[in-house]
C-alpha cells in the first residue's frame, strides 16, 4: 500500500511538472522583428540585417533585381523612388520588411579614371557652339548632388597655358552679381579664372552692390574644383573637371548659368567662347 501511494505521488508530480513545462513553453514567443540598415552612396545601396537568427534571405530591390545574399550591395539604374523588400525566416517564422529609398540624380562621369569615355553617355547638357567658338570644339556639362562636371575639347595643346574664365550665376538670379555684356541673361556671382590645365584657377566672388562694376574679391577655398583626365594628342586637347557644389556659395540650388571664355596665355587675344560671347549663358538645370 505504501508503494502504491508513493508511486501515485511520483506520477502526480511528474504530470504536474509536465503541465508546468508545457505551459511555460506555450507562453514563449520567439522574436520575429526583421530590421535592416541601408547605406546609400550615389546610386549604390549596401544592405545589412541587424536582426539575429535570420536565414533564407530573399531580397527584392524594387527595380526588378533580386538577391539571396545576407548583406548585398546593389546599384540602382538611376534617379527615382524604390522600395526594397526582404523576406526571410526569423527564428523559424517567415517575416517581411520594406523601406523606401530615394536615389538622387547621379552622373556616369568619374574623375581620375584616366579615360574620357564616360562622357560619351552625357548627351543632355551640351553647349551649342556658335560662330565665335574659336578654339572650342565641344563643351558638355553634367551634375549630381555634389558636383558640376565640365568636359572640354579644343584645338591646341595643354602646354599653351590657355587662360579660362568661368562665369557662374550660381543662383540663376539676374538681380544679384555682375551684369556684363559678355554673356547675357545672368548676374554673375562668381568668376573662376586661370590657366586651368597648367597652373589652376583662382576663385572670385562679386562683391559690389553695383551690378555694372567688375568688382570681384578673391576667395581661398580648398578643393573647390578638381581637374580630372587630360588627353593631349594631334593638336587637340580634351579635358574634364568638376566643381564642388557645396564649396561654392549658391551652387546647391536647382540651377545655375555658366559660360566659358578662353584667352591666350599673355592676355593678348580672346581665343573662343562657349556659348558665343554677347549671347545668353548656358542654363544648367539641376532640378532633378
Amino acid at each position: 500500500m505504501k508503494n502504491i501511494k508513493a508511486h501515485l505521488f511520483m506520477l502526480s508530480v511528474a504530470v504536474a511538472s509536465s503541465v508546468f513545462s508545457s505551459c511555460k513553453k506555450d507562453n514563449y514567443t520567439p522574436k520575429t522583428d526583421l530590421l535592416y540598415d541601408v547605406v546609400v552612396d550615389g546610386a549604390t545601396a549596401t544592405f545589412s540585417v541587424k536582426t539575429t537568427g535570420v536565414s533564407g534571405y530573399k531580397w527584392d530591390f524594387g527595380d526588378g533585381e533580386t538577391s539571396t545574399d545576407a548583406s548585398p550591395t546593389h546599384t540602382y539604374p538611376g534617379k527615382g523612388k524604390y522600395v526594397p523588400t526582404l523576406v526571410a525566416s526569423v527564428n523559424g517564422k517567415s517575416v517581411e520588411a520594406s523601406t523606401v529609398l530615394r536615389i538622387a540624380k547621379t552622373s556616369p562621369v568619374k574623375i581620375n579614371d584616366n579615360t574620357l569615355d564616360d562622357w560619351a553617355t552625357v548627351t543632355k547638357d551640351v553647349i551649342q557652339l556658335g560662330a565665335r567658338k574659336g578654339i572650342f570644339n565641344a563643351v558638355k556639362m553634367d551634375y549630381d548632388g555634389n558636383y558640376i562636371y565640365v568636359y572640354g575639347e579644343m584645338t591646341g595643346k595643354r602646354a599653351d597655358g590657355v587662360i579660362f574664365d568661368f562665369y557662374i550665376d550660381s543662383d540663376n538670379n539676374p538681380a544679384t552679381g555682375l551684369l556684363t555684356g559678355t554673356f547675357t541673361d545672368g548676374g554673375y556671382d562668381m568668376l573662376l579664372e586661370g590657366q586651368l590645365l597648367t597652373a589652376g584657377l583662382d576663385i572670385f566672388y562679386h562683391n559690389s552692390t553695383d551690378q555694372n562694376a567688375f568688382s570681384f574679391a578673391q576667395q581661398s577655398i580648398s578643393d573647390a574644383y578638381t581637374v580630372g583626365t587630360v588627353k593631349d594628342d594631334n593638336g587637340v586637347v580634351k579635358f574634364e573637371m568638376r566643381i564642388a557644389r557645396g564649396k561654392l556659395k549658391g551652387l546647391t540650388g536647382s540651377g545655375a548659368r555658366i559660360a566659358i571664355q578662353a584667352t591666350k596665355s599673355d592676355w593678348s587675344v580672346t581665343l573662343g567662347s562657349a556659348p558665343d560671347d554677347g549671347t545668353s549663358s548656358y542654363f544648367l538645370d539641376m532640378g532633378e
